[in-house]
């Protein structure tokens, strides 16, 4: 066997491997955000919630944690502003299911959480360790229904914006600045909707990404008291 053959043959096995979720070694700081993984009701974490009919877009994004010189933090993108939609916003890394990624009904959204953060931030999807999933929601402006995954960094690499017509820029923000009540407030957008937002990384952190960062603080109980009357406009920066 030729050691090309070999190589594409392993690649093609890891591939192939089922996708696990695993709570082991996990670090105990994230047992609140276990616990609100496994208790949570869809209701509790958007009013947007999949159309009964089954349809939308099957998406995936991952919500990744890791341990920075100023302890817990999430793993952000800032999605490039040539893009059609969600331009300049910052999001998870995440995207459509492709049909090499499975069953959307079980690990298909797991490898494709992972598939898409290393396409789009070229981190190495073995340094992370998937733990938990939250229930799916929906994203009405795309049609997009969007699993969150969630990840363990246990062994961070370095990770940047790899194609730059998508991703302006690859970041980490500390779960304290994310808590800190001077780095919140509320969008309201041209629609009239309202919904939290973090100022944080020179970013403004809104819309779908900001709203399950807001739960995930509240039910894992790290919410800190904020002024919700604080509003910020969604052209902040002009």
């Amino acid at each position: 066997m030729t050691h090309a053959h070999s190589e594409a043959q392993e690649e093609r096995v890891t591939k192939d491997e089922p996708v696990r979720l695993s709570r082991e070694g996990l670090p105990g700081w994230l047992d609140p955000v276990v616990k609100a993984a496994d208790t949570v009701e869809p209701l509790q974490l958007s009013r947007f919630l999949p159309p009964e009919s089954g349809d939308g877009r099957q998406s995936a994004v991952l919500i990744l944690f890791g341990e920075g010189e100023r302890g817990p933090e999430l793993l952000l993108m800032e999605r490039a502003t040539s893009l059609r939609s969600h331009a300049g916003q910052p999001s998870f890394p995440g995207g459509a299911l492709d049909p090499e990624d499975g069953d959307p009904r079980t690990d298909g959204p797991l490898r494709a959480a992972l598939r898409e953060a290393e396409e789009e931030t070229g981190l190495d999807p073995r340094g992370v360790q998937l733990f938990g999933v939250l229930p799916k929601l929906y994203i009405p402006v795309s049609s997009f229904v969007v699993t969150p995954v969630l990840g363990w960094w246990r062994t961070p690499t370095p990770v940047q914006a790899v194609d730059p017509a998508e991703t302006a820029r690859v970041f980490t923000v500390p779960v304290a600045d994310l808590t800190d009540p001077r780095h919140r407030a509320t969008t309201v957008h041209p629609s009239g909707h309202q919904g939290p937002a973090f100022l944080v990384e020179s970013a403004l952190v809104w819309g779908f990404t900001a709203g399950v960062i807001d739960r995930i603080l509240h039910y894992a109980g790290w919410e800190r008291p904020w002024d919700r009357s604080k509003q910020v406009p969604l052209d902040w920066r002009s």
